[in-house]
């Protein structure tokens, strides 16, 4: 009889085939085990063994938890995200000095823990917890094991588990700020509210407050040089109008100082920046999408009351586009008006230069860390979802005191080659 190894082995490659009747034979197999009295916990073991190994070897090429979770859901749906933060889970209990705080923060974050008694009942327990029966345990143990085993190397951000390198730079997570979390109140209302007017004043008074924290933290790091490089945060970016949401990531990075590049085919856009200033796209690409999406549907509410139009997806995505579009110079104005205003406090031969330091840091680390990248062009067929995101953003206006500046529209973003 074959063990447990053997039978994994095959069902995980069947998986990846055409054969679906090959597929289900092999799983058959798995169901059966070894044929053994421990026939079933022994391969229950060996999977969670297998799959503790898996993600154990993503981790120094370039992928974090957050990363695993969020493709595992996209690509094999919430259950078996869950049984892949058990193999995190598991990876994290054998794993060896150093891990940075940052990894734990974010397990904590997914709730991922050591929850089960034995290794060898794991998935009969599993499936319990998820009301659900054995062969699809195994089916979705077999699905996440072999996204776990083919997924490609990323850039790494952060220095992973077991490195020896500094693992201070980047982001470590919520900072603890009274301002961010000030801007993170501000944009909760203004996600909330019905009323443009008070979105536009709460969302306007956000982005001043995130542009005045991006410049204290510019002039207290150049008091206080040190080796850190720019770090990085993956955004997703899932179906529906994902072109339309990396657009949105690479105006909120590219009007605070960071770079964005979109990985279409893994569902995340990737921005590099100094750590306030990634907390800061992170917060407000998250409200603007929320906001984005609301007014779209209020949009599309209006057209159907004003001329029966019925909705299409070129209507959405020339929305989404145009108001990405026009948020991204309302953001760069209202730093723009932030930063002059501190020049003439600090002094412009004093913070001028450091913020063109940082900037063509951030620029380096692109270089680095993508050295060949593509600019994929917009295309927009609904003129009149174009009219109407444009207007929606305009109702949503970050504009805070700066003048409002005629500038050439950007189209398209940055794709790794």
């Amino acid at each position: 009889m074959p063990d447990a190894e053997e039978l994994i082995t095959d069902a995980v490659a069947a998986s990846r085939g055409h054969d679906v009747r090959l597929a289900e034979r092999q799983l058959d197999r798995l169901v059966v085990g070894t044929g053994a009295a421990d026939g079933a916990a022994a391969v229950d073991a060996a999977l969670l063994r297998r799959l503790a190994a898996a993600v154990g070897r993503l981790w120094p090429r370039g992928w974090q938890p957050v990363d695993l979770d969020r493709i595992a859901a996209r690509r094999l749906g919430p259950r078996a995200a869950r049984l892949l933060r058990d193999a995190v889970a598991a990876q994290r209990r054998g794993q060896p000095d150093p891990v940075p705080a940052w990894w734990d923060d974010q397990l904590r974050d997914l709730d991922t823990r050591v929850w089960w008694d034995d290794d060898a009942g794991h998935l009969t327990a599993w499936a319990t917890r998820e009301g659900t029966d054995r062969i699809a345990a195994l089916r979705d143990a077999v699905e996440a094991l072999a996204l776990a085993e083919s997924l490609p190397p990323i850039a790494v951000l952060r220095p992973p588990p077991g490195s020896a390198q500094n693992a201070a730079s980047g982001p470590a997570g919520r900072s603890g700020s009274r301002i961010l979390d000030r801007v993170r109140a501000l944009l909760a209302k203004a996600e909330s509210t019905t009323f443009p007017a008070e979105a536009e004043a709460l969302t306007g008074k956000a982005q001043e407050l995130i542009a005045r924290h991006s410049v204290d933290a510019a002039l207290l790091a150049a008091d206080t040089p040190r080796a850190d490089l720019p770090g990085g945060v993956r955004l997703g970016t899932d179906q529906p109008y994902a072109g339309a949401k990396a657009l949105l990531v690479q105006e909120v990075a590219g009007a605070n100082g960071c770079e964005a590049v979109w990985s279409d085919d893994l569902g995340f856009a990737t921005v590099l920046g100094w750590p306030a200033d990634l907390e800061a796209v992170e917060l407000l690409y998250t409200s603007l999408l929320v906001q984005a999406t609301g007014a779209m549907l209020r949009g599309r509410n209006e057209r159907r009351a004003t001329s029966g139009g019925r909705r299409t997806k070129g209507y959405d995505e020339a929305f989404l586009h145009a108001f990405a579009l026009r948020i991204g110079e309302r953001l760069r104005a209202a730093r723009a008006a932030v930063n002059a205003q501190a020049a003439q406090e600090a002094g412009a031969e004093r913070l001028l230069p450091v913020l063109a330091a940082r900037g063509e840091a951030v620029k380096e680390r692109l270089d680095t860390l993508f050295p060949g990248v593509t600019r994929a062009r917009l295309s927009v067929r609904d003129a009149e979802g174009w009219a109407s995101g444009t207007s929606a953003a305009d109702r949503a206006s970050l504009d805070v005191g700066g003048a409002r500046q005629n500038r050439q529209v950007r189209g398209g973003g940055r794709r790794p080659r």
